[in-house]
């Protein structure tokens, strides 16, 4: 079974780092794409970044030049390096994965998510 565990999460004062990492695991062909999303406290849910095997990359607006995408192919993980952090980044941010998984000689292609991690920034 593919799994998805998302860590890295915390809380952190305005203008911190924090890198949070997305490992997905299991019968892994490969992954096409691995997006972030992220959800703030009673609202609805926004991408933050996505990437794809080939290392393309788009964001969000409001987190270009602060957010970097990025993954090891090798460990089918992604990882979201985030710099000047602001409160308004604070959400549960969640990964999902485009995932080709090997079913014992037949391949198919799944879209799968992880349970999140929080992200609080606060002074």
């Amino acid at each position: 079974q593919v799994q998805l565990v998302e860590s890295g999460g915390g809380l952190v004062q305005p203008g911190d780092s924090l890198t949070l990492s997305c490992a997905a695991s299991g019968s892994i062909v490969n992954v096409p794409a691995l997006t972030w999303y992220r959800q703030p406290p009673g609202k609805e849910r926004e991408l933050v970044a996505r990437i794809n095997i080939h290392g393309d990359t788009n964001y969000e607006d409001s987190v270009k030049g602060r957010f970097t995408i990025s993954r090891d192919n090798a460990k089918n993980t992604a990882y979201l390096q985030m710099n000047s952090l602001k409160p308004e980044d604070t959400a549960l941010y969640f990964c999902t994965a485009d995932v080709w998984e090997d079913g014992g000689g037949e391949h198919r292609l799944l879209n799968i998510r992880g349970q999140g991690t929080q992200v609080t920034v606060s002074s």
